[in-house]
């Protein structure tokens, strides 16, 4: 495990920026085809665009991503300040035997790779991943970059807060979002290894963190935050004899207990005004609805909540898919084993599939009933969808501190991302399905009936809602009472996503 020596994290930062170790160089270095398998787990098609490149950057990214040996006098060479005598102090690298006539040969011990966002790049240290290692993972993994981690940072509302708090932050990468729009970070997880390594990680960034070791929230017992963000050990895995369970992503409960738990709890240690954002998996048995199900873990919160479900799995594809996340595939030695006790403790619960989703709590300024929204999106939405869920907690927290006749008092506009469509059959007067769709946020496609487009065509941030309403009861003859008891419930679902603002 790498040591944190401030001299020698400050040789790396400068050798990996004065490399050009960054996503942008390594996304040209790999073009379009071997980047996307590689993010697939596929490293073949990166070691094939690699192969005989000795720009700085490929080099580092054939030994720290792809996990191929080096020669000691090339590391010197591409880290001249750290070298490789640094690079062996700070745990980065390990020796190995003679491999040519270069001499011994050099590979990484942990993963080092450059990651970032629309705003920030940074570098991200974690263990070794399968590709790599060439077997199952060992159960104190410390994971990388995954899909599960850019999905959050994604989601995740950025407005400048004065606490944040990431629980259960791995290798760090959420601390590192936080960074930019938190004046302070606190860092948790139930693992040494990840703090060390997050410890690291935010070092060779020149990023300050506050570092915590426990389980779920008793490190910040009777603190409070602005902001919460957790990627949580959400995968539902058997307490069997047998069934490795890793730090990373086993929270050591039965079923969904460990994200029921948080979310029942993470409103102790909100603000008000506050926001929590989580992923979770949700169990259901055969005819269950999730939203019924997620709803009840609500209960007794005093939380605002949003929650999409963005997928639902059967209990076998699931199965499937974290046997294989550990190292283990078809044919290999524990396989089948691994799988049938996955289906028996489903089985002994009814399960029957597993919801995922992105789950926005929030704990209300005023003294008011909480609102929720459980939706199902499973197409794709906007790219990050941060912005769109800061915006869409406001909008519904304004409808929720706001009386219908409030809403009808205010004169509101199309979004420019929205877009109407007409459809009918060629020729006829009038189309049979108007709609609008959305470009942005959750990308909806909203049907509408005739008033309701009446509405909507007539929004332009000139007239309220109320004198258009009056208008529409002239134009069609109808009593104005009833158009608008017709056109506030799709006045609301338009406003609450950023369709109508």
């Amino acid at each position: 495990m790498p040591l944190t020596d401030d001299g020698r994290i400050q040789d790396l930062r400068a050798d990996l920026a004065e490399a050009g170790y960054a996503v942008e160089t390594l996304a040209d270095l790999l073009g379009p085809a071997a980047g996307a398998a590689l993010h697939r787990d596929q490293p073949l098609p990166a070691r094939r665009a690699l192969a005989g490149r000795d720009e700085p950057a490929a080099v580092l990214a054939r030994v720290f991503v792809l996990g191929e040996g080096a020669p000691g006098a090339l590391l010197d060479a591409v880290l001249p300040r750290t070298g490789l005598d640094g690079l062996r102090d700070l745990g980065l690298v390990v020796g190995q035997d003679p491999a040519d006539d270069r001499g011994p040969l050099f590979r990484a011990a942990l993963d080092l790779r450059p990651y970032g966002d629309e705003r920030h790049t940074w570098w991200v240290l974690s263990d070794l991943p399968e590709t790599v290692v060439g077997g199952p993972l060992p159960t104190r993994h410390v994971l990388g970059v995954g899909g599960a981690s850019t999905t959050l940072a994604s989601w995740t509302p950025r407005p400048q807060v004065g606490r944040a708090l990431d629980l259960g932050t791995g290798c760090g990468v959420q601390a590192l979002h936080l960074s930019l729009h938190a004046g302070e970070v606190v860092a948790t997880d139930v693992s040494d290894r990840a703090l060390r390594m997050a410890r690291l990680t935010a070092a060779l960034n020149d990023v300050g963190l506050d570092l915590r070791h426990g389980s779920m929230l008793e490190p910040v017992a009777g603190e409070t935050f602005d902001l919460v963000v957790s990627n949580p050990p959400f995968v539902i895995t058997p307490r069997r004899e047998g069934v490795p369970l890793y730090e990373y992503r086993d929270g050591g409960r039965a079923g969904d207990g460990l994200v029921a738990e948080l979310v029942g709890r993470v409103g102790d240690h909100l603000r008000p005004g506050g926001v929590a954002q989580l992923l979770a998996n949700w169990e259901l048995a055969a005819g269950e609805d999730w939203a019924g199900h997620v709803t009840g873990w609500l209960e007794g919160t005093g939380l605002d909540a949003w929650v999409v479900q963005r997928e639902e799995q059967d209990v076998a594809e699931y199965a499937e898919t974290w046997i294989r996340d550990g190292g283990h595939r078809p044919g290999t030695e524990g396989f089948e084993e691994l799988y049938a006790a996955w289906l028996d403790d489903f089985a002994g619960r009814g399960v029957e599939r597993v919801g995922f989703g992105v789950v926005t709590l929030q704990r209300p300024r005023a003294g008011r009933a909480p609102w929720r929204d459980l939706v199902d999106v499973r197409h794709p939405v906007a790219a990050p969808m941060g912005p769109h869920v800061l915006a869409g907690l406001r909008a519904r927290t304004w409808l929720a501190e706001h009386d219908d006749e409030e809403l009808l008092d205010v004169a509101w506009q199309v979004a420019d991302d929205v877009s109407e469509e007409r459809i009918g059959r060629p020729g006829a007067p009038d189309p049979q399905v108007i709609q609008l769709r959305q470009g942005g946020g959750l990308r909806r496609t909203v049907r509408l009936g005739t008033l309701g487009a009446g509405l909507v065509g007539a929004c332009d941030g000139d007239l309220t809602a109320r004198q258009l309403c009056a208008g529409l009861a002239v134009l069609t003859e109808a009593d104005t009472a009833a158009v608008v008891a017709e056109v506030l419930p799709v006045l609301r679902d338009l406003v609450k996503d950023g369709l109508l603002r």
